[in-house]
């Protein structure tokens, strides 16, 4: 497909080389030339994206753009994007059902039940490590920073060992566009099992404690049915997975292109949870939020976006934006990022983001006390990026352990 240049007036292709290898530079030319802009995108056609810090956070805390499809204007639709048999949780909901879907998962995944998955993490972090080759190039993304996220995951929802190697494999298939709706279908089929195996011999974990929390309550105040379990379940491991690993391997890449900050943190451990903060905002795991629709006739940025279109709420861009953020293009682990949106704002944000950030600060403080050698394998330039809309991943991140 050929790409629209930033800075005409008919609407850019979301789509295309400028955007999938250079996101970054990609939207800050439209932020400043269009900062509410009419583009083209696969699978929708006409959409609108939002790229300004200030205009961001609005559009996100907005009750005109929602999520559930069945309050398309004129009638119900489905979203290009939509997922078989796993689609009915709180990501996809607006008030009260996205309270209703919310609430069981917020009761139970606590900073408490974060912080006492960290050693087990730590331990996944240091087997993987074991296991990277120090001959020759290794691929960091594939045999450290992919694999780590679903085994936690699968830690933090109970998935018995035999049944691990499975679910890892299964997940890591999701990649693969002829094999999504497999996938779906086999998470969707394994974690309806495992609900039921949970529910009559509950353990000390997420699961058991989300169908406990939800049994125990009233359909008004969070009891899911077995259809939303199971999509609460899938959402978990999805939204906890990709995100994830391209928070790890993005943050590798970013220290290793920026050597002095990367010493500066060798230097001062302590410095990690700042450290993750502003790889969040500089790296960008997401690279917008989910896809939105407007109910009524909405005016952004002085933009005004007529009701029943796309809206896509560019999270890097925002996280770049001079107008928030002194030197954005500059990497400074010292910065203070308060406000950063990279898990989002308002009533959808990441219920995720603790155990993203624990899993962040454990695999690069694993890499950065394990390898003192550590170095890339490739020129930057060379690196290519994922033809992806929403996530902005490395296809491999090729690395020297010493």
């Amino acid at each position: 497909m050929t790409d629209a240049t930033e800075t005409e007036t008919e609407p850019v292709a979301l789509d295309g080389e400028a955007y999938y290898q250079d996101p970054w530079g990609f939207l800050g030319r439209l932020r400043e030339s269009r900062p509410v802009a009419e583009v083209r995108k696969p699978g929708y056609g006409r959409a609108w994206v939002v790229t300004r810090y200030e205009d961001v956070r609005a559009a996100l805390a907005d009750p005109r753009l929602i999520r559930d499809m069945g309050r398309w204007p004129g009638g119900a639709r489905l979203r290009p994007s939509e997922v078989r048999g796993v689609a009915t949780h709180m990501l996809h909901a607006d008030p009260p059902d996205h309270t209703r879907l919310r609430r069981p998962v917020q009761k139970t995944f606590t900073p408490g039940r974060i912080a006492r998955l960290r050693p087990r993490t730590a331990q996944i972090a240091a087997d993987l490590a074991d296991r990277l080759t120090s001959d020759g190039v290794t691929d960091l993304l594939a045999d450290y920073a992919r694999p780590l996220p679903v085994t936690v995951l699968c830690e933090l929802l109970g998935v018995p060992e035999r049944d691990r190697s499975r679910l890892v494999a299964t997940v890591l298939r999701y990649d693969e566009a002829d094999e999504m709706a497999q996938v779906e279908d086999d998470l969707a089929a394994y974690f309806a099992e495992l609900i039921a195996v949970r529910r009559a011999e509950p353990g000390d974990d997420l699961l058991s404690a989300l169908i406990t929390a939800s049994d125990e309550a009233d359909e008004d105040t969070g009891r899911l049915t077995d259809t939303e379990l199971v999509s609460t379940a899938f959402l978990l491991v999805m939204a906890g997975f990709d995100t994830t690993v391209n928070l790890i391997a993005s943050g590798a890449l970013a220290l290793l292109t920026h050597p002095g900050e990367m010493a500066r943190l060798r230097a001062n451990r302590s410095l990690l949870p700042a450290a993750v903060e502003e790889l969040l905002r500089f790296t960008g795991p997401v690279n917008h939020a989910n896809d939105r629709f407007t109910t009524e006739e909405v005016t952004i940025g002085g933009v005004t976006i007529p009701a029943g279109e796309w809206v896509f709420v560019m999270l890097p861009s925002a996280n770049r934006d001079p107008a928030r953020f002194a030197d954005p293009e500059s990497l400074d682990l010292g910065r203070d990022v308060g406000g950063h949106v990279a898990f989002g704002h308002g009533i959808h944000y990441c219920l995720g983001a603790p155990l993203a950030r624990m899993e962040a600060e454990v695999a690069l403080g694993t890499l950065l006390g394990r390898f003192p050698d550590l170095s890339l394998a490739a020129a930057p330039e060379e690196l290519r990026w994922r033809p992806v809309s929403l996530m902005n991943g490395l296809e491999s991140l090729p690395v020297r352990l010493g």
